[in-house]
């Protein structure tokens, strides 16, 4: 049980559902005052653009105003989630983006494990800066996990000149999400072996079936129903989620962690496969959320895709 675990506990503000715990804390805070060494994975979905979670834009996302965040049309009688502008950052805001998660990265590497892997969502618009901060920050590029999901973003034709060039759309239409793979570098002169059997990290976890861990996995957006659960404005489908955690435990052991818990879909995931897990939120409301949602999350059905491949 994570109770046995005082010093990632610490002072803060918690609620614990089977082995997992939620702390109310701003986690460059709580980073920096756990323990070296004293966790095994990182997964989490980020403030994309920083910007989009300050709490003058989430007031305007509420008000239905916009702010950065676009407020899509309705279609088929189907009203679309508000997405984040990420177009919108300008060039003094994309060099404040690359320094929150350059001092994220250093925040968030000390008290992980050597061989530790961590897995973050981002966007085709800013991966190569986020990615990039995070290398800079001292983390080993391992790859990109491509999310292979169809979007609204991109496929419009030119603004207020959609007739004149209807044959032209500005962007492709979004049909993946990248999630970038980083490792904790080994300790000088270490193997994979030998950090799996000191640490338990080094690898990634195959899959169930037995088969490797894949970078292309098939997906949904996020259904109704996990939307009526719990509500955050990027909620990711537990089919794709529980895939991510269950890779990012080698043996099974350790402690997963989502440093931007929102309300809860990864400690739900990984309530479901089975880990020890701690979600971090600063977030009042999305904290109080985590409490009805992460019960509900963990134990909602799903099809079981594992041995379809790409």
């Amino acid at each position: 049980m994570l109770e046995s675990y005082p010093q990632l506990i610490l002072n803060y503000s918690s609620y614990a559902y089977g082995q997992s715990l939620a702390i109310h804390a701003d986690c460059f805070e709580w980073l920096s005052s756990i323990p070296e060494y004293s966790i095994h994975g990182i997964v989490t979905d980020p403030p994309y653009g920083v910007k989009e979670y300050d709490f003058d834009q989430l007031a305007k996302k509420d008000n239905g105003k916009g702010g950065i965040w676009r407020i899509p049309p309705s279609f088929d009688g189907n009203q679309r989630s508000p997405l984040p502008r990420f177009t919108a950052l300008n060039e003094k805001e994309r060099k404040s983006l690359r320094c929150f998660f350059l001092e994220w990265a250093k925040a968030a590497i000390r008290p992980l494990c050597p061989g530790s892997h961590l897995f973050i969502a981002s966007n085709t618009f800013l991966s190569q800066l986020v990615f990039q901060a995070l290398i800079d920050g001292g983390f080993e590029y391992r790859g990109t996990v491509i999310r292979l999901v169809r979007t609204l973003r991109g496929g419009d034709r030119p603004k207020n000149a959609e007739a004149e060039f209807n044959q032209v759309c500005s962007l492709p239409r979004g049909c993946f999400e990248p999630w970038g793979i980083f490792r904790k570098p080994l300790l000088k002169g270490m193997k994979v072996s030998d950090c799996l059997k000191t640490f338990g990290t080094g690898g990634l976890r195959r899959k169930p079936d037995g088969n490797p861990f894949e970078d292309a996995i098939s997906s949904e957006r996020t259904s109704q129903k996990e939307r009526k659960i719990a509500g955050h404005p990027s909620l990711k489908p537990q089919s794709f989620l529980r895939k991510i955690v269950h890779a990012s435990l080698p043996l099974g052991t350790g402690i997963v962690v989502d440093p931007f818990m929102g309300s809860g879909s990864t400690i739900a995931a990984a309530e479901a496969v089975g880990y020890r897990s701690i979600g971090i939120e600063r977030y009042t409301d999305y904290f109080e959320i985590g409490k009805i949602a992460i019960p509900q999350l963990a134990t909602i059905q799903i099809d079981d895709t594992d041995s379809r491949r790409c």
